[in-house]
């Protein structure tokens, strides 16, 4: 069930509410209510993997309880998050990666393998990585474990981050599973908050994927310059409005039930080093690798060839993270690459002293980068790169190329405009302060999203890129 569908939006979510409230005071029936609405809500998509979510959910509680009983006994502490960790990603690997060696393997003449048709199970990435960060939390003591399986069951399948994240962390809402306190403030904010971003992926996302799948789809050799550009950048606002956005409504959905999640994007665009871009994009899953991985692994404590070591099997790790695909295992390795340039040589100081150097050089390889992102193979992207930069000219654009710039100009206006922290200019700031602007703020959110929900009506183009994943 997408959070901008219809049955979402004036069937499901309504009565998921009422039910809510009308049980409020109850904490227990309230946590149940969600957990099962939860449930549904991705049974809705993915009814035959429900039983697998389920299973997921019976392991880690267990997991967690076995770790916290062994906190003082080191080596059988350490087998029980052995087998914790073995077991998620294990569950993992058969599900998204599977196939995926077997083709290698089979590719390499090394073995001759039957490849078996394997439905990859929505938002298994990301409910897999919050059972780990449970189990971890637990041991090393950011919350309390849980002895009621329901509880665990209601922070891995809380529908608004369940199925595309954020990635939560458990000592994040740890408190809020028992103890949350609801009130008008967060229920409006989060109304809000969600209309923001149903808009943003309705009418920037959607539009920007259009065009992007447009470009995209064409082959090689009838492919200008200037259409490959307007394709790199269309698909990098899409990935951007489409995920931001969706974080966007699941902190206000959150919000609207008294969880309060972190923030996930930070204005990424406006990044004037690679550094900086990861600092500020896919927040949950940087600090996720950080904290479980990066950091475990010796971080940059032990030396320069080791703390190469270790952001060379982040950075791969990110790269597999978000998809079975030799194109993200060079997405995540070209950020290793720029990462280790930026973190040993003066390039880094450079940026950080000269603020359009730095932002050019950072967003050309974060739209190089979404190419190798969006293209189905590495010869596709190569051969849409080689587009982009050996194409001709950068004024080789063809008359559907300027079809799409003139019918879509007053999309990509806000698309740009918006992925910069517009209210940290100072004159803006003041432009946009007092009671009477943030209500006219109020009321112009109110029409864009009635403007997005009539789109969502007449259209049937409606992807959420992080599904996948």
């Amino acid at each position: 069930m997408l959070f901008t569908s219809p049955v979402f939006i004036f069937l499901f979510l309504p009565i998921t509410l009422a039910m809510y409230y009308l049980l409020r005071g109850h904490r227990k029936t309230q946590n149940i209510v969600l957990l099962a609405v939860s449930i549904i809500f991705y049974a809705w998509g993915e009814p035959e993997f429900v039983i697998l979510l389920i299973l997921s959910i019976i392991f880690n509680w267990l997991s967690a309880i076995i770790v916290d009983r062994l906190k003082n006994t080191p080596p059988l502490v350490y087998t029980a998050l052995f087998f914790m960790i073995a077991g998620n990603l294990g569950l993992l690997f058969h599900f998204k990666y599977l196939v995926f060696t077997l083709n290698i393997l089979n590719r390499l003449a090394l073995f001759d393998f039957n490849i078996p048709d394997i439905i990859l199970p929505i938002g298994i990435s990301f409910f897999t990585f919050q059972a780990i960060s449970y189990v971890i939390d637990v041991y090393r003591g950011n919350g309390k474990v849980q002895l009621n399986p329901l509880n665990v069951g209601l922070y891995i399948t809380l529908f608004p981050q369940l199925i595309a994240g954020p990635i939560v962390r458990y000592e994040t809402v740890a408190d809020e599973i028992k103890n949350r306190k609801e009130s008008i403030h967060d229920f409006s904010s989060g109304v809000y908050r969600f209309m923001i971003g149903f808009s943003k992926k309705v009418l920037l996302s959607n539009t920007m994927g259009y065009i992007a799948d447009s470009a995209f789809g064409l082959p090689g050799n009838s492919l200008t310059a200037g259409m490959a550009w307007l394709g790199a950048v269309s698909y990098t606002f899409q990935i951007f409005y489409d995920f931001s956005g969706y974080s966007d409504m699941a902190i206000g959905l959150g919000k609207m039930f008294g969880f309060h999640y972190l923030e996930n994007f930070n204005y990424p665009y406006c990044s004037t080093s690679i550094t900086e871009f990861w600092r500020r994009w896919h927040m949950s899953l940087s600090s996720w690798f950080r904290d479980y991985v990066y950091i475990p692994l010796g971080g940059s404590r032990k030396g320069r060839l080791r703390t190469i070591l270790n952001l060379f099997i982040v950075w791969s790790l990110t790269g597999l993270w978000h998809g079975a695909n030799i194109t993200f295992i060079i997405w995540g390795l070209m950020y290793f690459f720029l990462l280790v340039l930026e973190k040993f040589t003066p390039m880094g100081s450079f940026f950080k002293n000269h603020f359009l150097a730095g932002w050019l050089w950072t967003i050309l390889f974060v739209i190089v980068g979404w190419v190798f992102f969006r293209a189905d193979s590495v010869t596709k992207a190569v051969s849409y790169l080689q587009a982009m930069f050996f194409g001709g000219s950068l004024s080789a654009v063809n008359f559907k190329t300027m079809v799409f710039i003139k019918e879509y100009i007053v999309f990509f206006i806000p698309a740009f405009l918006l992925s910069f922290p517009l209210n940290s200019i100072k004159q803006v700031r003041k432009l946009s302060t007092g009671n009477m602007i943030e209500a006219l703020k109020g009321v112009c959110v109110v029409i864009i999203f009635f403007i997005s929900l009539i789109y969502v009506l007449n259209s049937t183009y409606n992807p959420f890129i992080y599904f996948n994943f």
